[in-house]
């Protein structure tokens, strides 16, 4: 997983593969039947495991605003873990492809989507809730926190530090009431 996450899908080598899992090619070829397979668990692995917290904020804060600050401040924590590669996998492995990796890319932007899905889910919750204004734009406040929250990841990766993306998660916060009103 963490060979991906670093090196992104096209980058991460068989060899980069094998020497990580302690395992020979015609084993991983055994185990999981190329190269895709094994990213594809990985992604899956990365879901169960990393950034945990930031989806049980999204699911479990009281608010809307509560939730989707709560995600974007676990993210600006996760995304700069020591001793983990910065950002995000899901959304830094495939930001390229080539044609041979299209269904890669398919694959993570699913799984992009599917977080803005979640907040657009969470906003509306807070519409039903009466948090959030009736009248507010579940869609577009989503759209701009998933930006948010992906462009977070980037800055990681460039090296951006804790104090930084904790700035501008505030920022983005700080964003809400202009959002919903």
């Amino acid at each position: 997983m963490e060979v991906f996450w670093k090196n992104g899908y096209e980058g991460a080598s068989i060899t980069d593969l094998t020497a990580a899992m302690g395992i020979n090619s015609p084993s991983l070829y055994a185990a999981f039947g190329c190269k895709e397979a094994l990213f594809r668990e990985a992604v899956a692995y990365y879901n169960e495991t990393e950034g945990v917290d930031a989806v049980k904020a999204l699911r479990e804060l009281p608010t809307a605003k509560d939730a989707i600050g709560g995600f974007l401040r676990q993210n600006a924590l996760f995304y700069t873990t020591p001793d983990k590669p910065s950002g995000c996998m899901i959304v830094l492995t495939a930001t390229t492809y080539t044609e041979q990796s299209r269904a890669v890319h398919a694959h993570l932007a699913e799984w992009r989507i599917a977080t803005e899905h979640d907040f657009r889910e969470r906003i509306e919750r807070g519409i039903a809730e009466g948090d959030v204004p009736a009248g507010a734009d579940a869609a577009t406040i989503a759209a701009f926190y998933s930006a948010v929250n992906q462009g977070m990841a980037i800055q990681a990766r460039d090296d951006a530090d804790r104090s930084k993306l904790s700035a501008v998660a505030e920022s983005a916060i700080s964003a809400w009431d202009g959002l919903v009103g």
